[in-house]
């Protein structure tokens, strides 16, 4: 038996304390929105995606997300039958025997309704002959699809056009890193983020083809030929309309084999896109920050853990920091700071947090670096532990810069 990797037994642990058996159990979550995971059949390791899903969506505390798990492939699937009206959201991890009748009526309800939905990866490869699935998610691969599924959508001098030509549906080449284009500026789930970002290494899905009634693409990733690809830009982040609701699908976040790493899953363009479409879905708005360490057109970024570091983490990280060392945590503190400032009881708990940090035995130049931060956020709450580092010498320069930012006092010493 092979040895799995430390990521994938905690997958498999979550899957435990999930009791995925059962969409009953409940988070100590008390988030805004009830969200529910389907999943329990995939041609993907739905037993490692599902759990970084719930995590991701829980992590941004907008979700309290509860698991669906369906029967075995082949087994008998007419217990199945989750209370979507339960959720103010929906999302598909799932690729595999169809759902029974009653299942399948209650998810169009719960759409139509004005349920909302997230489609992730695979579960845009399910019921191909399921007509009204086709139309949810606008377009899909695999499956037996082809042109009597619907067309390509295709980006061709600058707008987006239907594709008729007969042929196959769903292909993707050789995984790889790959830029994602934002195509719609303007829309609430990609509002503020960089107009060309790298995605890390994942399946590039092309060829997908469907109703696309109601669609709008957000992005499009290049299938370069050299990896296997199209040429073309293939939609890799869109939205439909279906009734009263509201879904996103995105074709990113490959996730593959109990052994990990997931680097597509990692990536911080994934995530926030997830979190992003899955707030828009449930509400029609976004309300979250995009972090610092988004990725730029040139730059990955990944957090391994699907999530930011919280406060001690990054302090921890930042003990023995020495200047010019390439540590990620000074970026994840300012990202953290610049959040929690917004909500006055949870700065006080952190500006706390950092003000025991300097009075700990981190290093001279990471103590600068929080007085730095202090110089812009603190109060006088920070004044006592700055006027002792302000008379020791490798900090008195940085102590006293913020002394005098939050006091007003200058002096010219």
């Amino acid at each position: 038996m092979k040895k799995i990797s430390y990521i994938a037994a905690v997958c498999l642990i979550a899957l435990t304390v999930l009791g995925l058996a059962s969409c009953q159990n409940e988070s100590a979550n008390s988030a805004e929105y009830r969200a529910l995971i389907i999943t329990g059949q995939n041609n993907h390791t739905w037993e490692a995606s599902t759990p970084i899903l719930k995590q991701i969506l829980d992590n941004s505390g907008l979700f309290n997300t509860i698991v669906a798990k369906s029967p075995e492939k082949g087994a008998d699937m007419s217990s199945f039958t989750p209370e979507f009206a339960d959720y103010d959201l929906v999302v598909l991890d799932y690729n595999g025997d169809h759902w029974p009748e009653e299942t399948q009526q209650a998810f169009l309800d719960f759409v139509s309704g004005g349920g909302g939905v997230v489609v992730y990866h695979a579960a845009d490869n399910a019921f191909a002959d399921w007509e009204e699935y086709n139309k949810i998610i606008g377009l899909g691969g695999w499956g037996q699809r082809n042109e009597t599924n619907g067309p390509y959508i295709r980006f061709k001098d600058d707008k987006f056009v239907k594709d008729y030509t007969p042929g196959r549906g769903g292909s993707h080449g050789r995984q790889h890193a790959f830029v994602v284009t934002i195509r719609e500026e303007n829309h609430p789930i990609t509002d503020g983020l960089p107009r060309e970002w790298l995605h890390a290494r994942d399946e590039l899905y092309s060829e997908l083809r469907g109703p696309a009634e109601n669609l709008n693409v957000l992005a499009t990733a290049y299938a370069d030929t050299a990896t296997g690809g199209t040429g073309e830009h293939e939609p890799a982040l869109m939205t439909i309309e279906y009734g009263s609701g509201r879904v996103f699908h995105t074709t990113l976040g490959h996730v593959g084999g109990m052994e990990g790493p997931y680097p597509a899953a990692e990536c911080v363009g994934f995530i926030v896109t997830l979190q992003r479409g899955a707030e828009w879905a449930v509400s029609g708005q976004v309300t979250q920050a995009i972090p610092e360490d988004f990725p730029g057109y040139n730059t990955l970024s990944l957090w391994p853990n699907y999530r930011p570091l919280e406060l001690d983490e990054i302090l921890d990280n930042l003990v023995t920091y020495k200047e010019g060392d390439n540590n990620t945590s000074l970026q994840a503190l300012i990202d953290l700071i610049r959040i929690t400032y917004q909500i006055e009881e949870e700065w006080v708990g952190m500006q706390a947090g950092l003000l025991t940090f300097l009075k700990g035995d981190a290093t001279s130049d990471a103590k600068n670096f929080i007085c730095r931060q202090l110089s812009q956020f603190g109060n006088e709450d920070c004044v006592a532990t700055l006027e002792k580092l302000s008379k020791e010498e490798d900090t008195q320069e940085m102590a006293r810069f913020a002394l005098e930012r939050i006091t007003g006092n200058y002096t010219n010493k």
